[in-house]
């Protein structure tokens, strides 16, 4: 009994003719010989995540580019792709493939998170510049991946990127206000003007505002929205 894809069974010499097999635009099949004959295929369809295109869109108003690397058929990839509004798709990879894509990228420049939770994509993760695992994905892949997502929502990765952008610019915005204050305090001090009564306040009172500027960052604040976009690419895994 031999069970795989075409590929494996043209290998072992199983005859396939053409278009012997329904074709599937988002399934994919798992062929079954015996004894050098076929005798049938297994056909499997994956369901996309409720949260999916949600999640894609939101990456694209981040100005995120979005690159769907998968083991799966193309067929099943340009469908997912399609429905999802991703416009670069790599399929029937293998998972030195996806390392090898995302090893590629980085060299390019960019800076990239891969997001999966299978053992397939562990190579990828551990090669990208941020790997993010799904808390729902195999130990292989939590274990390779820098960051590690409670659940199995898509959603929360676009929350995480909303996250580390807020909280860099708020890193930025205390960092030049303390420049600015500083600076300030030297020239005044140099022509005379600032005593230790005026410099106390200016401390206490700038400090008061870079926490109350922190503090933007903890659970109950306002909704995070990205402000500082970046390049980055990220699979999303369907499923």
């Amino acid at each position: 009994m031999l069970v795989g894809n075409r590929a494996l069974l043209a290998e072992h010499g199983v005859s396939l003719p053409p278009k012997q097999l329904p074709e599937r635009d988002a399934a994919s099949e798992t062929l079954v010989a015996h004894n050098g004959k076929l005798l049938g295929a297994i056909v499997v369809a994956d369901s996309l995540r409720p949260e999916a295109r949600e999640a894609i869109d939101a990456l694209r108003r981040m100005h995120l580019v979005t690159v769907l690397l998968t083991g799966d058929a193309v067929s099943v990839a340009k469908s997912v792709a399609g429905t999802l509004g991703i416009v670069e798709v790599h399929a029937d990879l293998l998972p030195e493939d996806k390392r090898a894509m995302v090893e590629r990228l980085v060299k390019q420049g960019k800076v990239v998170a891969m997001v999966g939770d299978g053992i397939n994509d562990a190579p990828a993760l551990s090669e990208a510049n941020v790997g993010v695992a799904m808390g729902s994905g195999t130990d292989v892949a939590r274990e390779s991946a820098d960051v590690v997502l409670l659940g199995n929502n898509l959603a929360r990765f676009v929350d995480t990127i909303a996250i580390a952008r807020q909280t860099r610019r708020i890193i930025w915005q205390n960092f030049t206000g303390t420049i600015a204050v500083d600076t300030i305090g030297i020239v005044l001090a140099a022509f005379g003007f600032l005593n230790p009564l005026l410099a106390a306040f200016i401390h206490v009172a700038s400090e008061l505002i870079f926490i109350l500027n922190s503090a933007r960052l903890l659970p109950g604040a306002p909704h995070l929205t990205a402000a500082v976009p970046f390049p980055a690419y990220a699979q999303p895994k369907h499923g």
